[in-house]
């Protein structure tokens, strides 16, 4: 073999190695990304998401962004941390710590902190610059079927 096939051996094998370490989104596969965020960052149990906030956000003629736009990212955050593909919110525990604009760009990271059983719990912070806007508690369970599958079994019996 030539010195160039070794290295393009080489290299296609770094390719494959750096691919099976990728981690593929598991869940909320068709979320609308524009109005929910952006996952920059996927590892387990940690997310990085961007909400680039838009018009249809808008809540008032000041350019005051709709917090339950803020909290959808946040929860799609959380959801995208625990990353299964069954996972379904039950509670959580948040507080809107500045306002947010048209315009504004908020980075959330969520890092899932507790792990027992189908349970999950994960911290989410939201950030303008270096401004803290969002800061959450996010309790989840994973299910072995979609939540709305296990609604209609339970109303058959």
């Amino acid at each position: 073999m030539s010195a160039d096939t070794d290295e393009n051996l080489e290299e296609l094998e770094l390719h494959e190695f750096r691919n099976q370490k990728e981690i593929m989104l598991k869940t909320h596969s068709r979320i609308n990304q524009d109005l929910c965020g952006e996952i920059e960052k996927l590892e387990n149990g940690f997310v990085k998401l961007k909400l680039v906030t838009i018009h249809e956000m808008v809540a008032d003629e000041q350019g005051l962004i709709h917090g339950g736009f803020i909290f959808g990212a946040a929860d799609y955050a959380a959801m995208a941390a625990v990353n299964e593909k069954n996972v379904v919110l039950v509670a959580s525990e948040c507080q809107f710590l500045s306002p947010v604009k048209f315009g504004d760009i908020v980075d959330f990271t969520a890092k899932v902190r507790h792990k027992e059983g189908k349970k999950r719990n994960i911290h989410v912070t939201g950030h303008v610059y270096d401004i803290k806007v969002f800061d959450g508690e996010f309790k989840t369970v994973v299910t072995e079927q979609h939540v709305l599958k296990i609604k209609l079994l339970e109303e058959e019996n």
